[in-house]
């Protein structure tokens, strides 16, 4: 008689899963709570987790409610089969809208005229948490804006101390040209010294301000000298267009990388 087919077998276990708002999403080699979270499509603001860089926790947005252990940072918990965790409890959201509310009452609110205004992740994020209106009075004394650098404008008013620049700048580019200075409410991203941008060992990469969530590091503008160049009849103005240029105009219009 012909023997009867077996059915095959799956060789693979299945992926342990832990549990988010309810949902069962599989861990498969997440690194921590953070990744597993936005596996299940689930919005959790941050300021300070970079995939690519190391993790620091300091900006405290990602928190999550895991059940038996209180709240916990995301970005900084590792996964655990059978775990369950809520990210949108009232408690874990109204610690958010007062750390959001920290941040912007020393932060310098001139929105309208701001480089990255359309593109503030605190402005959005603000937003998200309802925030209204601000509760806390400002402890920070407004400080220079440092234009030194040929490539980028550092506005100290607007840092949140996330520390995305600081850690880019070591541990991606190699060159340290900013770091974390003094304690407490004194603390402030600096270059070296006390000195401008323009003063320290800074390659102009610009790779600082790509990360930073807010307006603290921008690209320096010259459209003023451009137009200046345009309107001067006595130059001929010629324009070339980098090839990294073309390369990013072409992903943001949807063709591959």
């Amino acid at each position: 008689m012909p023997t009867r087919p077996q059915p095959l077998m799956n060789s693979q276990p299945a992926s342990p899963t832990l549990t988010v708002d309810g949902i069962e999403v599989p861990i498969q080699g997440a690194r921590n709570l953070l990744e597993v979270i936005r596996r299940a499509d689930i919005d959790l603001p941050t300021f300070c987790y970079h995939s690519d860089l190391s993790v620091y926790g300091a900006c405290r947005l990602c928190l999550v409610d895991v059940e038996g252990r209180g709240i916990q940072g995301a970005c900084s918990t590792p996964p655990e089969p059978g775990l369950r965790v809520r990210t949108q409890t009232e408690e874990v959201r109204e610690i958010r809208r007062i750390a959001i509310e920290l941040l912007l009452a020393n932060h310098d609110q001139q929105c309208p005229t701001c480089p990255k205004s359309a593109g503030c992740q605190l402005r959005e994020v603000a937003r998200k948490l309802g925030v209204a209106r601000v509760r806390f009075k400002p402890v920070h004394q407004p400080v220079p804006v440092d234009r030194s650098s040929p490539a980028l404008v550092r506005d100290p008013n607007k840092c949140v101390l996330c520390g995305d620049c600081v850690r880019f700048c070591a541990e991606i580019q190699g060159i340290g040209a900013i770091d974390f200075a003094g304690r407490g409410h004194q603390a402030a991203v600096l270059p070296a010294f006390g000195k401008d941008l323009g003063q320290v060992e800074c390659v102009n990469c610009g790779q600082c301000a790509a990360v930073c969530p807010t307006g603290a590091l921008t690209p320096r503008s010259e459209i003023d000298e451009v137009w200046a160049a345009l309107n001067d009849p006595k130059r001929t103005v010629v324009v070339q267009v980098a090839p990294a240029v073309r390369v990013a105009l072409g992903e943001a219009f949807g063709l591959p990388p």
